[in-house]
């Protein structure tokens, strides 16, 4: 499904109801068991991380043949080999031997030409193929050409690296990304090559992380010391986001921009020499279909949330994305990184450092209501949760899980 296109007015305040185009989502409340619910984490693990299509990570950590870099998925239980062949052919691969079980590469990242068991040196090649036993003559009708590394199914879009552990997935991963993805192709992704990382693991449910950055309704208090006006006017005070749309399964917000900020003297340097989290500077006949799709003279950045657990934020000249990897029912692994040109001079490293350092400390106040949102949530005190019009994507996103999960269709 999917929302018409419509052009901002007043500032990005148009008076637009957002949930009348969706009239299948309700208005109503939602509940917060989803957020608490061992049994229903559980049943996320099975119906969705263990049957969709997940982002790992991007072509750029697999530079040369013989790289690899490991994923561990504990949500899925597993841990897996990403890797470029001799051949140049990107692979997958469970990181278990096929021998007593063992994991294989205990390192993060890498490069080599085979991958060894530390327990019996097993050795397997970059396809995935089983080379060498040791004392093999000792075994009882060995098959060899049965036993390699078991392949995880991987595709790539835009530069991106995404795996579906289940073996016989019932769509590709275009299919899987469909109008979202589709629009965004063509971003200069594979040209943002320097990249900022970050990475915690939070007490609280991955949805909680996920519906944080899914609103812009937060902005005006959360955000009041690193961002005072960057997202908010006078005309739009509570960073009415101007554009949505819902797909199937993922959806986008187009975000505000304040055309009146006036921006520090540190800031106003820093914008001279680079894109950042704030600057607004773009030729809209240069962007994707996708980018702005308004083609507003307010935006400051699209917000992509591809389903389950990857948003893509896309901004003119820099990008940045999150991955909520769930743990347990109240506690979820985050990793942000945010991309960039390479500098080409000092005073484009000065630039990309500060933003890199805004944007550090927005996402510290992002996090600093987590925890404590879900140590309420986990009292029992309420049982809903109240969500307001642009609140939209929060609802939509927890209708699309519950439509995979079942659990409220129970007998």
């Amino acid at each position: 499904m999917a929302i018409q296109t419509h052009h901002d007015t007043d500032a990005g305040t148009n008076g637009t109801i957002w949930h009348e185009a969706y009239p299948e989502l309700g208005t109503g409340p939602i509940p917060i068991e989803p957020c608490v619910s061992t049994e229903y984490f559980e049943l996320e693990r099975e119906r969705i991380y263990k049957k969709t299509w997940l982002n790992v990570g991007r072509i750029e950590q697999l530079p040369r043949p013989g790289d690899y870099f490991v994923k561990d998925l504990p949500v899925c239980d597993t841990s897996v080999i990403l890797t470029r062949g001799r051949d140049g052919v990107l692979q997958a691969f469970h990181n278990m031997c096929s021998h007593r079980g063992n994991k294989i590469v205990w390192d993060q990242q890498g490069s080599c030409q085979n991958f060894t068991c530390k327990f019996h040196g097993w050795s397997y090649g970059l396809n995935g193929s089983l080379r060498f036993v040791p004392d093999e003559e000792r075994f009882c009708d060995l098959k060899k050409d049965r036993l390699g590394l078991t392949p995880v199914r991987v595709e790539m879009w835009e530069g991106f690296i995404f795996i579906n552990l289940d073996p016989t997935p019932p769509e590709t991963l275009t299919e899987h990304l469909g109008e979202l993805g589709a629009g965004l192709e063509g971003y200069p992704f594979a040209h943002l090559t320097t990249c900022y990382a970050w990475s915690t693991e939070l007490k609280a449910n991955w949805k909680v992380l996920k519906d944080a950055f899914h609103e812009a309704y937060h902005v005006p208090f959360l955000h009041k010391r690193s961002l005072p006006d960057s997202f908010t006017s006078p005309d739009n005070p509570y960073a009415h986001a101007f554009a949505f749309r819902l797909y199937e399964r993922n959806h986008r917000m187009s975000v505000f921009g304040n055309p009146g900020h006036q921006p520090s003297p540190v800031e106003l340097l820093a914008h001279r020499f680079g894109a950042s989290i704030v600057k607004r500077d773009w030729e809209m006949a240069d962007l994707p279909p996708g980018v702005n799709p308004t083609r507003s003279q307010f935006w400051a950045f699209d917000a992509n949330m591809i389903f389950p657990n990857f948003d893509v934020f896309v901004f003119d000249g820099t990008y940045l994305t999150h991955n909520f990897w769930p743990l347990a029912p109240d506690r979820t692994l985050w990793e942000v990184k945010t991309y960039f040109p390479a500098a080409q001079n000092t005073a484009q490293r000065f630039s990309q450092e500060y933003s890199k350092v805004l944007l550090r400390e927005a996402l510290l106040e992002d996090a600093s209501t987590l925890e404590a949102t879900q140590s309420m949530l986990a009292s029992g005190a309420k049982k809903e949760f109240v969500l307001q019009d642009q609140e939209l994507l929060v609802r939509h996103g927890h209708k699309v899980i519950e439509d995979m999960v079942g659990f409220y269709r129970r007998p």
